[in-house]
């Protein structure tokens, strides 16, 4: 049975624009109030949890792009919130922490972040939250395991 695709109800279209709709939600607000962007607030947040990655960790943790994070710690560096350092042993890897500027930013961005993750689920039950975590945890194995198409 040849079942017709329809892109409005195909699920992975329908992740997709709820990702980028919330995504594009909090980006303006992180633009408007902090001159950041969602790659620059991704990198703050991983360093600011895993201080001391390189950049490619980084990549892996964020599981974005490495010319978007290789742009965004360029531009987090030329505006002082992470210093970089090269390491002893192999002086082609570089490694990235947050400078006091971009601690205190990240702390200020991370509260404006969990109050926007606040009024996002607002009215949904403790129980509905935990089916959705246990949902999309599942979506994202499925993924996992079965790979591209």
């Amino acid at each position: 049975m040849n079942k017709e695709l329809k892109l409005e109800n195909f699920l992975p279209y329908q992740l997709a624009v709820l990702s980028n709709t919330v995504s594009t939600t909090v980006a303006r607000a992180y633009d408007k109030r902090f001159k950041v962007s969602i790659p620059e607030w991704r990198v703050i947040a991983v360093l600011g949890r895993f201080p001391g990655l390189s950049a490619v960790e980084v990549a892996e943790r964020t599981l974005m792009d490495k010319v978007a994070v290789s742009r965004a710690v360029t531009k987090l560096i030329k505006t002082g919130r992470i210093d970089r350092e090269f390491a002893d042993a192999d002086r082609r890897r570089s490694i990235l922490n947050l400078s006091e500027d971009g601690k205190k930013l990240h702390d200020e961005i991370a509260q404006v972040a969990l109050r926007f993750e606040r009024d996002l689920v607002e009215g949904f039950s403790e129980e509905e939250m935990k089916n959705l975590t246990n949902i999309m945890e599942r979506l994202m194995a499925r993924a996992n395991l079965i790979g591209p198409p």
